[in-house]
């Protein structure tokens, strides 16, 4: 017996058919052709919006005094700080996509330059993530946010979900959701980039700085080997640097000014990737009934609101279209995400929760996934049933 808790979506993934879905040329006939056209001084004025924003919120981080009395003043600094710098993390990524010019000398060098100083190994990073785009919720091949499966039929699926519910009814919801929070928002990224967790078995345990044995080389073929060793030189470049900045400045002032709002950075990178490919009621695919536009229509869209999709370059609200073809860049992805959803209203996705309220629903309802037999659906299961 399949056990769903259904979402804002009410249902609607479940209820999509092949036939609703459209195909690559007919998504593009929808969409002007120069929305997929990137440019460099509209890509560099994002840029500049973001870079003045933060040197604001770092010029008040400033004037706050370093002294313990004002550490619960640092929390709030460190939530405003990140969220503001999470707008770089978006243009680093539309880089890594091509998304941000023509010259692709300058869209590599920014978009290095941005996710090292974020600590994140650009080039591997930019692997994995076009894994992750080539096979969104594909049950074997997918990487990242993929599912435990109960009672699987295939040898790379994720086993372990009986394992997992049985878990999650014996703590209770509740915990069990608080628990999932601390763990995806808090550890999620760092074990995500040191052990490829949430990724697929079809990957093993691999490692975004080190592309070789004892870790999986499955994500890396080929120069990708090289590429993650270049990744790594910005990162510790990187590193030099803020212990050159303890070193000279002492710990407490780094935690406050960069560490902190670099926890909330990977917090909501997180966020974004958890909310928009996982959902209660949204199916993953076997490999043999997965399809590239079949599992990009399965990412939803969701409301952030005008101050965050104004800091964050919309990427929550156009991560549909992002999906579908993630060229496209971010100041287009919202006027084409307004003729997908009246073209394809079926297909597309758009979750109404506010986000507290859906981080809590797959938090606490996202345990486990089971083989409804149905087109090769998976589906999620809130408790254990026998069946």
């Amino acid at each position: 017996m399949i056990n769903i808790k259904f979402s804002g979506l009410k249902g609607q993934a479940l209820e999509i058919k092949k036939e609703d879905i459209p195909s690559i040329k007919k998504f593009k006939d929808v969409i002007p052709d120069q929305y997929f056209k990137s440019n460099t001084i509209i890509s560099l004025r994002y840029l500049l919006q973001t870079a003045l924003i933060q040197s604001l919120v770092v010029a008040i981080g400033l004037s706050i005094p370093f002294t313990p009395n004002m550490i619960p003043v640092w929390i709030i600094y460190s939530l405003l700080s990140g969220t503001t710098a999470m707008g770089f993390w978006v243009i680093a990524h539309e880089c890594g996509h091509g998304a941000f010019s023509k010259n692709k000398t300058l869209e590599t060098i920014t978009g290095y330059l941005l996710h090292s100083l974020l600590l994140v190994p650009y080039f591997s990073w930019q692997r994995s993530h076009a894994v992750h785009h080539r096979f969104t919720n594909n049950i074997t091949n997918g990487e990242t946010h993929v599912p435990l499966v109960i009672k699987g039929n295939g040898i790379t699926e994720k086993l372990g979900g009986e394992k997992e519910l049985h878990f999650s009814n014996s703590i209770g919801k509740k915990n069990y959701g608080i628990l999932q929070l601390v763990l995806h928002l808090i550890f999620g990224w760092p074990a995500y980039l040191l052990t490829g967790s949430t990724g697929g078995v079809k990957y093993g345990t691999s490692n975004h700085f080190w592309p070789i044995k004892p870790f999986s080389k499955a994500l890396w073929p080929s120069i990708w080997t090289k590429k993650v060793w270049i990744s790594d030189i910005g990162v510790a470049l990187t590193l030099l640097s803020v212990f050159y900045f303890i070193f000279n400045f002492g710990l407490y002032p780094v935690l406050a000014m960069y560490i902190g709002p670099l926890l909330v950075v990977n917090s909501w990178l997180v966020v974004y990737t958890w909310l928009h490919h996982t959902d209660s009621d949204v199916p993953h695919f076997s490999n043999k009934d997965f399809s590239f536009i079949r599992g990009a229509f399965l990412s939803i869209d969701r409301p952030y609101g005008k101050i965050l999709n104004f800091l964050h370059h919309n990427i929550g609200s156009s991560h549909v279209v992002h999906h579908v073809c993630p060229t496209i860049p971010h100041y287009h992805a919202k006027k084409a995400t307004v003729l997908i959803k009246k073209a394809f209203k079926k297909a597309y996705l758009f979750n109404p929760d506010p986000i507290p309220k859906a981080l809590w629903n797959i938090a606490c309802n996202c345990v486990a996934v089971r083989s409804d037999i149905i087109e090769g659906r998976y589906i999620w299961q809130s408790s254990y049933n026998k069946r």
